[in-house]
């Protein structure tokens, strides 16, 4: 068993390198350890059949209380969380579907138009806009769209975009921290753990919501002298592209936006009507294919593949951990550091899950950290495992945006602004995403004290 939890760590951190470096697709490197982990750790090592069954966690979708239960199961944080790749894959067909007719261009132009296209109204609103979306649509979605009509309103009223880019990024990786299926780890936590939307909203979206007021006014002081410097040119309002024009198909975007609303609402009440997040992302899904059968073709080519699988091998690498033992070691660690205290457990989990994410993607880091939380509560006289949650939660979803590499969203958004001709070193993005981070962090320490202590 000791060469096992070697092998599996070993491979770990193979894998956590690899994806640092850079240099071969990321699903390439989950599923090339994933398939290391079953084979060796689990096959020559453990010869264990039920270690790989386990993992690969396959007789958990034909069970009911996959599809229909109040609330996920507990059972699926073991090995490929099979609910978090299905409800993503739904919410992708979905999201491709809003953007063949037009729907993101649409509202950023719509917007724009309402604050007259005023540089400082615009850098606010879209930040808000940002927030809001990414609440309920991934991150990476909506930083694409944004950034792009960023950049196209910068060349008609000639303003610089990095700042109003970088400001929209920060708050995506917010807003999506307000949710459960905002950000991907809040996704693998909410599954894993059983809890529902409500849950996320009332607890994370609250500090979400307590701190976008903050780090609007931060990012408006921060940036308002570089946007209003290179704002005083004239500008044609002719010039200025109609919203209405965006709207590829009246049909396709009536139909994109109503299906938009059914997912919010199905996500809302998930916890009342009992459907699991993978039944809703199905049924998303299914609905958005049917409603425009001669785009099915298109919008299921533009779905990302490759993160799907990236999820995947993941999940094998987490279960080699979990099988041989290694992540109830690391709990008991965390839980020797803390010396029962509870309130420095939480918040050493939340600024490790915060540092973590700002140097590695905060994918892996939640799936590994799930039945790490797991034990601690379950082990810790006193500790609470949704207050363990949060921190995890807030931890990996902010701690990502201080960096250009800490989410994917950072990096759409710079290589977006990069691609237009304004390039983004770590530098100019470390300057306000570190502070901003902190400020959060500062926010979220506060708000859980009061709150849960």
């Amino acid at each position: 068993m000791l060469i096992a939890k070697i092998i599996a760590i070993a491979i770990f951190i193979l894998m956590f390198a690899l994806i640092i470096m850079d240099k071969i697709p990321r699903h390439y490197i989950t599923l090339g350890c994933g398939a290391a982990t079953l084979i060796v750790v689990f096959g020559i090592c453990m010869r264990s059949t039920s270690a790989i069954m386990e993992t690969l966690n396959v007789k958990n979708i034909f069970t009911t209380q996959f599809w229909y239960a109040a609330g996920e199961s507990a059972e699926s944080s073991s090995g490929i969380n099979w609910a978090t790749i299905i409800f993503i894959a739904g919410m992708m067909i979905m999201v491709e579907g809003m953007a063949k007719a037009g729907f993101f261009r649409w509202l950023c132009l719509t917007i724009a138009k309402a604050v007259k296209y005023k540089v400082m109204p615009i850098l606010v609103t879209f930040m808000i806009m940002s927030a809001v979306l990414s609440m309920f649509i991934d991150s990476i979605t909506v930083i694409l769209f944004l950034a792009a009509v960023t950049v196209e309103l910068s060349q008609l009223l000639k303003f610089n975009p990095v700042p109003m880019v970088l400001a929209e990024i920060f708050c995506a990786n917010l807003g999506g921290s307000a949710t459960m299926c905002g950000d991907p780890p809040n996704i693998i936590i909410g599954t894993a753990l059983g809890y529902s939307f409500a849950d996320f909203v009332s607890n994370t979206g609250l500090i979400a919501g307590v701190a976008l007021v903050a780090v609007i006014i931060f990012f408006y002081f921060s940036y308002k002298k570089e946007l209003s410097a290179s704002n005083g040119q004239t500008v044609d309002p002719s010039s200025f592209p109609n919203p209405s024009d965006a709207i590829t198909s009246k049909k396709d975007f009536i139909m994109s936006s109503v299906i938009f609303l059914l997912a919010v609402v199905l996500l809302v009440t998930h916890a009342q009507t009992g459907l699991t997040v993978a039944l809703i992302g199905l049924i998303i899904a299914a609905i958005t294919l049917l409603s425009s059968p001669k785009n099915i073709g298109f919008i299921l080519k533009k779905v990302d593949y490759k993160t799907l699988l990236f999820f995947v091998g993941l999940f094998v690498v987490v279960g080699g951990l979990e099988q041989t033992g290694v992540l109830e070691m690391i709990a008991s660690f965390i839980e020797k550091i803390c010396g029962g205290n509870v309130i420095a457990m939480v918040f050493i989990i939340m600024w490790i899950s915060a540092i973590a994410s700002a140097v590695v993607d905060n994918i892996p880091f939640a799936a590994t950290m799930v039945p790490v939380i797991k034990s601690l509560a379950a082990t810790t006289a006193g500790a609470d495992l949704s207050t363990l949650v949060w921190a995890l939660s807030i931890g990996t979803d902010i701690g990502g945006s201080a960096t250009p590499i800490g989410a994917s969203a950072n990096v759409v958004g710079t290589s977006v602004v990069s691609k237009a001709g304004h390039p983004v070193g770590w530098g100019k993005y470390c300057k306000t995403a570190v502070p901003a981070t902190i400020i959060v962090l500062v926010i979220a320490m506060g708000i859980m004290l009061v709150r849960y202590f």
